[in-house]
């Protein structure tokens, strides 16, 4: 399928392994790899951080598979989840960053174009999110606000 504002195309990348069972060498048991978890948010990382920390760290190369769970399924038995999911929290950095260097490059309408299409991605994602049930009824992206969301 295109891309939504190029006529690019999607870009082929590596595929997990289609067998779905824990591998055999992995030492770690499910309550261990959940504790492991719990510790890791604990320390301010997101769900996708403690993926990559419990693959390259800890040996563990998928946790769904282990534990039969997201890691943000489980996080949200635990009620460590935060509340704005993480790519909406990236998309509204992104969209800082940019607001920040139009200041002071009033004239870039690249970047312009960028913060136009970086905004309309956040009304979806909150469109979703709110669909979903993943977000308040009543929450609201406001750019005033986002530079403190993000801190």
């Amino acid at each position: 399928m295109a891309r939504m504002y190029s006529r690019n195309k999607g870009k082929a990348g590596s595929k997990k392994p289609v067998k779905k069972a824990a591998p055999l060498w992995l030492r770690y048991k499910p309550k261990e790899i959940e504790l492991l978890i719990v510790k890791l948010a604990k320390e301010g990382n997101s769900p996708s951080q403690i993926g990559i920390v419990l693959r390259d760290s800890y040996g563990v190369p998928d946790a769904r598979v282990v534990l039969k769970k997201r890691i943000s399924e489980v996080l949200t038995e635990k009620k460590l989840l935060t509340e704005v999911p993480e790519d909406l929290t990236a998309m509204i950095k992104k969209v800082v960053v940019i607001r920040k260097h139009l200041e002071s490059n009033r004239h870039d309408e690249t970047a312009r174009r960028g913060l136009i299409l970086s905004e309309s991605k956040i009304k979806r994602l909150v469109k979703y999110y709110k669909r979903s049930g993943r977000l308040a009824s009543e929450w609201k992206y406001d750019i005033t606000k986002a530079g403190l969301l993000t801190e």
